[in-house]
């Protein structure tokens, strides 16, 4: 499949972790490759038409005014390499990270919702993640975006290695997320386990619906931004929004 618009192609960026890609998965046996549009992809068919209008954001945890005029949906995985360099940037991949603008020009001048949505794909630790994001969510919605961003602060290799289990995350908000009650975060997990999963799978099919093939994507307006894009796609499509 050709690149889709409003992405550059990124395919000689790949980390040789995400060239392994294959075989792990969650939406039942999903096969894994690589985007020509600078993330992880698991493969899909024609491009349907999008409008923001349709995305659901009931429920969903989000940044910003939630009556801003501009909404700009994120799907994203954890474990994601691409999703690490669009939020907070990576060494391995040479962009700069498009979300810590977003947020200075448009989501702290009241002109932008950002509304987080999971694609969790790369394997258990995607899933453990997202349950954690969820749980967070629920309990410190103020606290949402600095464990996201220490999620992706401390993500190392993709899938099911290194940082991204219970454990390894209980450690983070132990160290870097005192002001959250671990205990408590937990029994929300425990409690609200089967909520959390509907809620991940309905994001990762609705995703799929529009045609997000992978990790990260975005949708503003009535575009489609696949892949870890750089800032300029972004206020392309954001800024016609707001005349």
């Amino acid at each position: 499949m050709p690149p889709q618009s409003g992405a550059n192609d990124y395919s000689k960026l790949y980390l040789p972790g995400a060239i392994l890609l294959a075989g792990v998965l969650v939406a039942g046996g999903l096969y894994f490759g690589l985007s020509s549009q600078g993330g992880a992809s698991v493969g899909g068919a024609a491009q349907p038409k999008v409008d923001i209008k349709d995305v659901s954001t009931d429920g969903d945890p989000y940044i910003g005014d939630k009556n801003a005029p501009v909404t700009l949906a994120f799907w994203a995985d954890f474990q994601c390499p691409y999703c690490k360099a669009v939020e907070v940037g990576h060494p391995q991949i040479p962009i700069d990270p498009a979300v810590p603008d977003l947020i200075k020009q448009y989501v702290e001048t009241g002109k932008l919702r950002i509304v987080f949505k999971d694609y969790p794909f790369l394997g258990e630790d995607s899933i453990t993640g997202a349950e954690y994001a969820r749980a967070v969510w629920d309990l410190y919605p103020e606290q949402y975006f600095a464990f996201r961003t220490a999620m992706y602060e401390e993500q190392d290799e993709e899938g099911d290695q290194g940082f991204g289990d219970a454990a390894s995350i209980d450690e983070m908000i132990r160290t870097e997320l005192p002001q959250m009650d671990l205990a408590k975060v937990k029994q929300a997990l425990e409690s609200n386990q089967d909520k959390y999963d509907a809620a991940i799978t309905a994001n990762r099919e609705e995703g799929v619906k529009f045609g997000i093939q992978g990790t990260p994507g975005f949708i503003t307006g009535k575009t489609l931004i696949p892949g870890a894009a750089p800032l300029s796609d972004f206020t392309s499509v954001i800024d016609p929004q707001l005349k």
